[in-house]
């Protein structure tokens, strides 16, 4: 860890001192809701406090968002200015790039390391990537019949409600910030309650920048129920959810029954990862994929969660699994020695640890952990071995439901179809790989697997300049790339008659 910064753990402890508040047209604001805490996961003791929005304080954010919308500086500034602008909100998260991934690491439990390379560096890098953006997406002539000119517009589409889970807080949240703001957008931002701190210094830092204009961004915390007064609310133009299936099925009820905005959904994951046996290198295939899954804790949408191994090597690759899991080294996140930090909270760490459960009632192997990690000073935090379940059947509530956590199912297969059929077998579609060293298969398996990514000898391959998203009930829409900039506007097409 020789690059990274060390953590600012004295700085946080003092930063989260203080109460903290709403962000609401250029000022902090205290909110009209309950004041809530926050919980270390590590230790099980409490972080800090902070107070939650009541609905007047949702009607305040969007009445800021919608009038620096209207007649502020940021839609009207020009391209250009505007992609210097968010590079240099790039340069401050840089700056306080250290203290930014000590909150993420304190709240969430994932690894400093984790956060400071992978979270805030992505985070500092989109604002750059969608900086360059600003004056390359635009509309286009159209080849329409007769004495007509028709061209088309792309408008920013007005105030936009971003909601995001408590797995990647910061990164997540600039999926939807850096986007929208690229197109001359305004936003009511909402955190989850269980990780709310990165993102409130996110906001600090910006303020403090003087770089965006009042009401430009506008900070809203608090409780599930918040999310659904900003989806219901008829001054939001757009809603942008990561999160539970759940969840977001109720932000599509709740945008029916206001304006009918548009939502777009990252949503849940069970994601399959098929073994040949001739896959080209096998150890490599075996090492990722067990790192795909538990770096992060396993609290991760697109993870691989269930393996499907090719019955020739089946047993060899539970075997090295196996040996992977156990010698996982878990503990403090900010212990340059821990391989894996805590679950988020308790309540996750339970609903894990009885998903193993249910998996060992209908049948499944426990070939690695299985249990709570209480060793050293693991005691009191909310730890979960790294979980290897053999001998799994697709239909087991273990191979069906998102456990979101550090177990992985494996599951025998014989043929290529019946690969493909127990892939598809789930209601949803984010993610996929497979190993093979037979380029005609690749290709064959690929187009057959129904997930909005398809890895193919390199599980979890993610670039700015690739779309992520899902099928099925893993969502609507996509992050990265020209696709998320095109859910930030509005096409208008224009008819000039000669």
């Amino acid at each position: 860890m020789s690059n990274i910064q060390p953590a600012q753990l004295e700085w946080a402890q003092d930063w989260l001192k203080e109460v903290k508040s709403l962000y609401i047209g250029g000022e902090w604001v205290e909110g009209g809701g309950s004041l809530l805490s926050s919980i270390n996961p590590a230790n099980g003791q409490e972080l800090g406090k902070f107070r939650g929005a009541n609905e007047e304080n949702v009607n305040q954010a969007v009445a800021a968002a919608h009038g620096a919308f209207e007649v502020g500086e940021w839609k009207t500034m020009s391209r250009r200015e505007r992609g210097r602008t968010m590079w240099k909100i790039a340069a401050c998260i840089r700056e306080h790039h250290a203290e930014l991934a000590t909150l993420e690491s304190l709240d969430n439990g994932k690894l400093y390391k984790e956060a400071y390379l992978d979270d805030v560096t992505e985070a500092a890098e989109l604002f750059e990537y969608y900086g360059g953006w600003v004056d390359k997406f635009y509309g286009e002539v159209s080849p329409v019949e007769g004495n007509f000119t028709s061209f088309t517009t792309k408008d920013p589409i007005g105030v936009c409600g971003q909601i995001v889970p408590w797995n990647f807080p910061i990164v997540m949240g600039v999926w939807k910030l850096a986007p929208a703001l690229a197109m001359g957008n305004t936003i009511v931002f909402k955190p989850s309650s269980a990780t709310s701190y990165s993102i409130i210094r996110l906001f600090e830092i910006i303020h403090d920048s003087g770089l965006l204009p009042k009401g430009t961004i506008n900070l809203i915390l608090g409780e599930g129920r918040i999310g659904s007064y900003i989806t219901r609310h008829m001054g939001v133009d757009k809603v942008s959810f990561t999160g539970s299936t759940g969840v977001g099925k109720q932000l599509v009820h709740d945008s029916a029954d206001s304006n009918l905005k548009p939502v777009t959904l990252e949503l849940g994951g069970k994601s399959p990862n098929i073994i040949f046996a001739d896959a080209p290198n096998m150890d490599a295939a075996i090492e990722r994929s067990f790192y795909g899954l538990f770096t992060h804790k396993g609290e991760k949408c697109s993870a691989p969660t269930r393996l499907f191994v090719e019955r020739p090597v089946y047993e060899r690759v539970v075997g090295k699994l196996a040996e992977y899991a156990d010698a996982y080294k878990l503990g403090d996140p900010f212990d340059v020695n821990s391989d894996q930090g805590p679950q988020v909270s308790r309540a996750h760490m339970e609903s894990i640890l009885g998903y193993i459960q249910k998996g060992v009632q209908q049948g499944a192997r426990i070939a690695a952990g299985g249990y709570r990690d209480t060793e050293g000073n693991n005691e009191q935090g909310y730890y979960v071995r790294p979980t290897i379940l053999a001998d799994v059947t697709n239909d087991m509530i273990v191979a069906q439901e998102e456990i979101f956590g550090p177990v992985l199912v494996v599951i025998p297969f014989d043929t290529e179809e019946e690969a493909v059929r127990l892939a598809n077998d789930s209601i949803y579609g984010l993610a996929a790989g497979l190993w093979t060293n037979d380029v005609a298969r690749a290709h064959r398996v690929a187009n057959k697997l129904d997930a909005g990514q398809v890895f193919v000898n390199r599980y979890g391959c993610y670039d700015y300049a690739s779309p992520f998203g899902g099928f099925k009930q893993s969502g609507w829409g996509k992050e990265y790339a020209i696709h998320s900039l095109s859910s930030y506007t509005k096409t208008k097409a224009i008819w000039i008659a000669h």
